[in-house]
């Protein structure tokens, strides 16, 4: 696993929520893995889920105690984005603020780059 510079950031809403997540749930020591998948209404999904252990090939970073982990394939995608939450009734939960998406689906959580 490699520590780098941050890949993406996490807004102060965001870290809140993931914390509260991780306590709520009594995680413990974990990763938030953040990356893209195939699939999605545009072509790619983001994807979120912890993760107690990293692979080697992970690259790392921590954001204000939460250490975040992405895989060489989605760091590419993902570089410069900002990861916000809402808690707004309709259309509330995380947000992916991305440069690198040429186009976006109506909820946000796919794209194409």
């Amino acid at each position: 696993m490699e520590q780098t510079a941050n890949i993406l950031t996490l807004t102060e809403t965001a870290i809140a929520e993931v914390k509260g997540i991780i306590q709520a749930k009594q995680i413990g020591e974990t990763f938030l893995r953040v990356g893209v998948v195939v699939g999605g209404c545009s072509g790619m999904s983001y994807k979120l889920t912890f993760e107690k252990e990293a692979m080697t090939e992970d690259q790392s970073f921590d954001m204000e105690g939460i250490r975040v982990i992405v895989d060489p394939k989605s760091a590419s995608f993902l570089r410069g984005m900002t990861l916000d939450f809402s808690r707004d009734l309709v259309g509330g939960g995380f947000k992916f603020i991305n440069p690198n998406a040429k186009r976006s689906c109506g909820c946000g959580e796919s794209f194409s780059a």
